[in-house]
């Protein structure tokens, strides 16, 4: 979707999500800027993936997507988790393409795991050699579960990838917000990400958890309007 008038707002959703997640920031945004929202292939009402994607090819087809509609450079980003990763893609590989760029509940730092974790990956491993079908049920997030083939085959790729190595090569005015009780990308997440890129800032939204510019619009929406004044 394409709507309003003025300088370039994008934005890029996360995970299994749509453009739609953005519902409270679009209408509101549209008043001052241009905003240019889409679905990434295999999400809302895109085609479905016909091979495994990684980050980066999800970052070269919207650069490609975003210069067919004349976007090209300067321009204002807002991007929520899986969209951060490609956020942090663009922003490291194409810095003439954003300006400035809000990144919500962000992803691409690497989880702390522990011995359990190691312990269950090993498990996997085992039971995928012996009984592959009863190792897809049984290990693996409830949202890799949903999932199809390829879209595994692409998650894999997705979620495996550290993006630290992408922040020292950011030069666009990055503000990172999170949510303070998110229990998908934690604020230690966060602290890393705003210490790797220069000249960034972390603002933690009170209660809000992974979405939290659905959990608060109206806060969200003023912290953004602040920062891309």
């Amino acid at each position: 979707m394409r709507e309003g008038q003025g300088e370039d707002l994008v934005f890029l959703h996360g995970y299994l999500s749509c453009k739609e997640s953005f519902t409270y920031q679009l209408k509101y945004f549209a008043k001052y800027y241009r905003v240019t929202a889409f679905d990434f292939v295999g999400f809302g009402k895109s085609a479905p993936l016909t091979e495994p994607w990684s980050v980066g090819d999800y970052a070269a087809h919207a650069a490609r997507l975003l210069s067919a509609l004349g976007i090209k450079r300067g321009a204002r980003l807002i991007a929520h988790s899986f969209g951060g990763r490609v956020a942090l893609k663009l922003l490291s590989g194409r810095q003439e393409l954003f300006r400035k760029a809000l990144l919500a509940g962000c992803a691409g730092i690497p989880p702390k795991r522990g011995l359990s974790y190691k312990c269950k990956v090993r498990a996997y491993r085992i039971a995928k050699k012996f009984a592959p079908r009863f190792a897809e049920k049984k290990f693996g997030s409830p949202e890799y579960r949903t999932l199809s083939p390829v879209m595994r085959e692409s998650y894999k790729k997705i979620v495996n990838e550290d993006l630290s190595p992408c922040l020292p090569k950011i030069s666009a005015e990055v503000l990172y917000v999170f949510g303070e009780k998110d229990a998908e990308t934690p604020l230690y997440m966060a602290k890393k990400l705003t210490e790797g890129t220069k000249g960034s800032a972390l603002v933690v939204m009170p209660a809000c958890g992974h979405f939290c510019f659905t959990d608060d619009p109206a806060r969200f929406n003023a912290v953004a309007r602040e920062f891309f004044r």
